[in-house]
C-alpha cells in the first residue's frame, strides 16, 4: 500500500480486513510501498515518512498482527531495486506500454509530469516486489488483475530464458534425496508416471508431496518442481491473482470514498466528528422533504448500513425510507452509534502505539529483517541463474 498517511474506512473495509483475515491463512508480506510514492509524486516526497508511520499505526489498530504476518517499508529492502534492474533486463518496452492503468493515470493526473521512467516501469517494480518473495498468491481487485498477468509473463520470459541450468538434472537428483527415502521414492514413481504417461493426477500428487517438505530450500523445491515436468528449473514461480470483492464504500458526497474527493470518514476520527459527517451525508434526492418517500438502493448512507447494521435494522430503515415512516436523521443515528463503536476500539489501539512510536519502528525494523531473508535467497537464485552469481 503506498504511504498516504491515515486510512479512512474505505481503506479499512476494501483491503485492511481482508488482510486481517488472510494474514492467518497464509504467510503474508504486507508492506510500505514507499517507493512506488515516487513514481508518481516524486517532487513531493517529504511527508512520505510521517505517512508511512501513521499508515501503519493504523495497519496495527485495525488488526494487522506483526506475529502473524511480515510488515516492512519497501525501501528498507534492497533486494525489490535489484530485481526490478535485472527483470527491466529482459522485460520488453512494449509490455509495458500496454498496461492498461499507465495511459489512463496520464490522463487523470496531467497535471503531474509523467513522462519518466519510473512512471512508465512501475509495473515492473510491483512485478519484482511480487516475485522476490515468490509469492503464490497477491490478493488484488479485478483492475489489478492486469498486473498480476503482467508478472505472468515476465516470469515465464525469465525462466525459459535462465531455467536451465547447467547441471540440472544432477542438482535435481541431489535434491530428491534430501526428501528422506519415502518421500523420494512417492516422488520418483508420480513424476514417471506424469514425464512417461501423461498422469495429470500424478502430477498434482508430487507438487502437493514437495509443497510438505520443510526440509528443501525453496530454491530445491522449485528445481524439482521443474523437474517433475521435464523442463528446466522455475526459477520465479508465477503468482494467482487472488479476487477480492473489495466493497466499494460511498464517501459523504455519494461518490467513491476517497482522499482526492475529499469525502472520507477516518479510521480514527473524533466522535463529534463522525456525528457530523455522517449527519449531512447526502441521502437519497427524492426526500426533499421528511414526508417524501425514498428508496434506499438510492441512497449512500443505505449502503454503510449494510455493512455496518444487522438485518433487524437494515429492514426498518428500508421500510421506513420506503414508506416515509422515518426521515433521514432517525436512519443515520443507528449507523452513527455502529461506526462509533467500531472506532473506539480502533481509536484505543492506536494510542498505545503513538505513545511509543519505537515499538512501531522496532516491528518494522523486524519485519525488514525477516523479509530481506526471503529475498536474498530469491536474489542469489536469480543471480547464479543469469550467470553474476560471483561466488
Amino acid at each position: 500500500m503506498r504511504p498516504t498517511g491515515r486510512l479512512h474506512l474505505g481503506h479499512y473495509h476494501g483491503v485492511i480486513k481482508n488482510w486481517v483475515q488472510l494474514q492467518h491463512e497464509y504467510d503474508c508480506f504486507f508492506f510500505v510501498a514507499d517507493w512506488h510514492a515516487l513514481t508518481s509524486s516524486y517532487e513531493d516526497a517529504h511527508d512520505v515518512e510521517q505517512n508511512t508511520f501513521d499508515m501503519v499505526v493504523d495497519w496495527l489498530a485495525a488488526g494487522v498482527n506483526p506475529g502473524a504476518a511480515t510488515l516492512f517499508v519497501q525501501s528498507r529492502v534492497l533486494e525489490h531495486a535489484e530485481l526490478h534492474l535485472l527483470l527491466s533486463m529482459i522485460t520488453p518496452l512494449s509490455w509495458l506500454e500496454r498496461v492498461p492503468s499507465y495511459k489512463d493515470q496520464q490522463v487523470k493526473l496531467n497535471d503531474k509530469d509523467l513522462g519518466t521512467y519510473g512512471f512508465l516501469g512501475y509495473p515492473l517494480l510491483q512485478a519484482a516486489d511480487i516475485l522476490i518473495y515468490r509469492a503464490g498468491n497477491v490478493p488484488v481487485g479485478a483492475d489489478q488483475v492486469a498486473h498480476v498477468e503482467l508478472t505472468r509473463e515476465i516470469a515465464r520470459r525469465f525462466n525459459h530464458l535462465y531455467g536451465c541450468e547447467p547441471g540440472f538434472e544432477q542438482q535435481a537428483e541431489a535434491a530428491i534425496g534430501k526428501m528422506g527415502k519415502k518421500a523420494a521414492r512417492i516422488y520418483k514413481e508420480l513424476r514417471r508416471g506424469y514425464v512417461e504417461q501423461g498422469d495429470g493426477e500424478a502430477l498434482e500428487r508430487a507438487q502437493a508431496l514437495l509443497a510438505e517438505q520443510a526440509n528443501l530450500s525453496i530454491g530445491d523445491r522449485e528445481r524439482l518442481f521443474g523437474y517433475l515436468e521435464g523442463g528446466g528449473r522455475i526459477i520465479l514461480p508465477e503468482p494467482q491473482a487472488l479476487l477480492n470483492e473489495y466493497p466499494t464504500l460511498p464517501g459523504l458526497d455519494g461518490e467513491k470514498m476517497s482522499k482526492s474527493y475529499q469525502n472520507t470518514i477516518a479510521l480514527r476520527e473524533d466522535p463529534d466528528v463522525v456525528d457530523e459527517k455522517i449527519r449531512t451525508m447526502k441521502t437519497d434526492p427524492a426526500r426533499a422533504r421528511r414526508s417524501d418517500p425514498g428508496d434506499p438502493a438510492n441512497c449512500p448512507v443505505f449502503s454503510l448500513h449494510e455493512i455496518y447494521s444487522d438485518s433487524d435494522t437494515c429492514k426498518w430503515v428500508v421500510e421506513g425510507c420506503s414508506s416515509a415512516g422515518i426521515g433521514c436523521v432517525d436512519c443515520k443515528k443507528p449507523l452513527i452509534e455502529a461506526v462509533n463503536v467500531e472506532q473506539d476500539i480502533i481509536r484505543k489501539r492506536a494510542e498505545e502505539f503513538e505513545d511509543d512510536p519505537d515499538v512501531v519502528h522496532s516491528i518494522l525494523q523486524e519485519g525488514a529483517d525477516r523479509a530481506r531473508d526471503a529475498a536474498r535467497e530469491t536474489l542469489e537464485d536469480v543471480r547464479a541463474a543469469i550467470g553474476i552469481g560471483h561466488r
